[in-house]
């Protein structure tokens, strides 16, 4: 399914304002934020930005593993 948005003025920017049932079926609500990735066909709307995703479940990992060192270095 296609749906036609327009770019529309907001204050310095340009924005666009997406179509109530398309919100509905992504399940966005108001304060929901969306990583916009350009790809060679265009751009991709994502509600999960997955390198960021991907760096913190490393992250996670680590400090599971290095708890002990973590908290000494807190002091």
């Amino acid at each position: 399914m296609h749906n036609k948005v327009k770019l529309r003025r907001i204050g310095n920017s340009l924005g666009v304002v997406l179509p109530r049932d398309l919100l509905a079926r992504a399940g966005l609500t108001e304060g929901d934020e969306l990583h916009i990735v350009q790809s060679p066909d265009g751009f991709i709307a994502q509600r999960t930005n997955p390198e960021f995703d991907a760096q913190m479940a490393a992250a996670r990992l680590i400090m599971r593993r290095r708890r002990a060192v973590l908290r000494e270095l807190a002091k």
